[in-house]
């Protein structure tokens, strides 16, 4: 079966198994270059970070949200994102990423197209995040992604309406 017949899905996670997502969390930052000193592995690992996400996972609204991307029955990456219901449907994806083994191949692509599909039925009206490395911010301006100015921290940011 071609990638093109495969259907991508997302599995939520409850915050009863964030555990498990936090396991590949650190090393996919560290692995993939997010982060590379040990100020930040020691927030991204500890749990006033850690803590508030699960916190922002209980509010009835503008709940953070964690998942797995499955295609054939099988995880091929993870996300982390956040619909502000209560102000304009902005998606803000705090974390995207295909795991290794399935990079090169358009999975990425699709693996948005899922998520796009996943996020509009819970109220997204548009996408946005942070990205810095220049093989990240090309991926993301070839699915039509925009620069956005930048956050708090001058972290670039990048919208998709």
């Amino acid at each position: 079966m071609s990638n093109k017949e495969r259907t991508i899905t997302l599995e939520e996670l409850p915050v009863e198994r964030l555990e498990e997502f936090w396991s590949i969390h650190l090393p996919y930052l560290i692995d993939d270059g997010i982060i590379d000193d040990e100020e930040d592995i020691e927030y991204f690992s500890g749990e006033e970070y850690r803590g508030i996400l699960r916190e922002h996972t209980l509010r009835e609204k503008d709940k953070q949200r964690f998942a797995y991307f499955i295609e054939g029955g099988e995880r091929i990456g993870a996300v982390s994102y956040c619909i502000y219901e209560s102000e304009d449907g902005k998606c803000f994806m705090l974390d995207f990423w295909v795991f290794d083994e399935f990079r090169g191949n358009g999975t990425g692509r699709r693996c948005f197209e899922a998520l796009e599909a996943h996020t509009a039925a819970q109220g997204a009206v548009y996408y946005e995040l942070n990205s810095t490395k220049p093989d990240s911010v090309r991926f993301w301006k070839s699915l039509g992604f925009i620069e956005n100015g930048a956050d708090e921290w001058d972290m670039p940011l990048y919208i998709k309406k």
